[in-house]
């Protein structure tokens, strides 16, 4: 799995500006004002490692 290969990538960090979703919570994974490690990007989404210790993938407008 891709994934388990981003483990190790440390490309930047995003600060959290927001958790206002409209579908999913996403208040439990990630916590406002706290720095995360980007591990990949695409176009629309961010992956950080979450509060939950797992990769997981964000929108891009969580972040600043």
């Amino acid at each position: 799995m891709l994934q388990n290969e981003w483990e190790n990538n440390n490309l930047r960090t995003v600060t959290v500006k927001h958790t206002d979703a409209e579908k999913y919570k996403v208040s439990d994974m990630l916590t406002v004002g706290k720095e995360y490690t980007v591990v990949n990007e695409t176009e629309e989404y961010i992956f950080v490692k979450d509060n939950s210790g797992k990769i997981g993938g964000f929108y891009k407008t969580y972040f600043s």
